[in-house]
């Protein structure tokens, strides 16, 4: 029996799986702690659910994934206009290195799985489904460029990578906390604990405050995005080159926020882009977990295994050992390398409870504190893109 969903039906389907794995995460510490998205609780329960009709031959589904694309368009436009150059060029040397540090992880993490990919006989573009995508990208960046690689005749593309996010969200929350920790006592770094750290700048954050009279602005801002992005997605296009449908909208998005900081022609209103975002990605990831084909993953169970378990050993070298010792071996780099374990193999969240774990049992670090959300909310899945775009273009 085949059943085929409209797309009015894909959505409220995604939106039941998401009240599912809200209801869920409530109910279950396990999900709690490890900061799973509810989008991912329930989608993934509602896939094995189609993998085993499949399967045993009762039933397979098919889905109209048109607004899911809609629903993508938006998250990653509300992303671009997190690209703030003056919180960049104000946010003094110590944001300028971590961010390096962090393009430096993305880009070690899709050389780990092209090399690894290539040594296991897979088609490289399989090991990008291990790379940064779900490592620094996480759920969104996920589902986003499976269909891409799909389109390059990746076959199960988007399963993969979405499974490998959830590995990373995992294993990033298990063992962030533990190096930290491990640093601190192993280097006895309490004591270079500071009390306050005046060289970062934070946004000011009325800018953030919502009024419900504005979520219409946001909502045409994001618009215009969009529309002024299919332009610059057309001409870029053009080049011979392979770029998500969305680079162009989160291009323009950036563009119209640095234009309106510098010259103080309107007001962007990020408090209420920011919840918009967030919507767009719950509905986005409910219908990108929906249409999950679980059964595509049964060939490459171990070399996925494989690809995935280099991935957590990478981020522990690379935490461990370069960033520790880049970011000044002291406490707030020990803070560091506990919050960059979450969002470099999962997402912020992850990132601010394992710091939140740490400095419960230590002290606070404010330096780590406002570093962590500024380079994985504003600028990581802006430049994680780019990356991606390059090297899925080179190979």
């Amino acid at each position: 029996m085949k059943i085929q969903l409209d797309m009015y039906q894909t959505l409220a389907v995604a939106v039941l799986v998401l009240l599912l794995g809200n209801y869920l995460k409530k109910k279950i510490y396990f999900l709690q702690k490890f900061c799973i998205p509810a989008p991912v609780i329930g989608g993934l329960i509602f896939a094995i659910m189609t993998c085993i009709c499949y399967v045993t031959g009762i039933a397979e589904f098919s889905f109209d994934d048109t607004l899911r694309e809609v629903c993508m368009v938006f998250f990653f436009t509300s992303v671009g206009f997190q690209a703030n150059l003056k919180v960049l060029k104000s946010g003094g040397k110590s944001l300028i290195v971590f961010l390096g540090l962090v393009i430096a992880l993305i880009i070690l993490q899709n050389l780990t799985a092209v090399g690894l990919a290539k040594l296991l006989n897979l088609n490289p573009l399989i090991g990008m489904c291990t790379g940064s995508i779900p490592m620094v990208g996480g759920h969104g960046t996920a589902g986003a460029f499976g269909p891409v690689l799909e389109d390059l005749n990746i076959k199960g593309a988007t399963t993969i990578c979405t499974a490998a996010a959830t590995f990373g969200l995992i294993f990033g929350s298990l063992i962030g906390g533990p190096l930290g920790k491990r640093l601190i006592e192993k280097h006895s770094l309490l004591n270079t604990a500071a009390n306050d750290d005046d060289s970062l700048l934070v946004e000011d954050e009325k800018k953030h405050e919502r009024h419900t009279n504005m979520y219409a602005d946001a909502v045409f801002q994001l618009i215009l995005a969009i529309g002024v992005g299919t332009i610059f997605t057309m001409l870029l296009t053009k080049t011979g080159l392979t770029f998500p449908i969305y680079i162009g909208a989160m291009l323009a998005a950036a563009l119209m926020r640095n234009i309106c900081e510098y010259t103080g022609i309107a007001t962007i209103h990020m408090g209420e882009i920011n919840d918009l975002g967030g919507i767009s990605l719950s509905l986005f990831l409910g219908m990108a977990m929906i249409t999950l084909r679980l059964w595509e993953l049964a060939s490459l169970a171990l070399p996925l295994f494989i690809l995935l378990a280099a991935q957590v050993l990478l981020i522990i070298i690379f935490t461990y050992v370069i960033e520790f010792n880049i970011m000044g071996r002291d406490y707030d780099a020990a803070i560091l390398v506990s919050g960059t374990c979450g969002f470099g193999t999962g997402a912020t969240p992850n990132a601010m409870a394992n710091m939140q774990a740490v400095c419960d049992q230590y002290v606070p670090s404010i330096k780590a504190y406002l570093l962590i959300p500024l380079v994985g909310s504003l600028f990581a899945d802006f430049l994680n893109s780019l990356v991606i775009t390059f090297f899925i273009n080179l190979l």
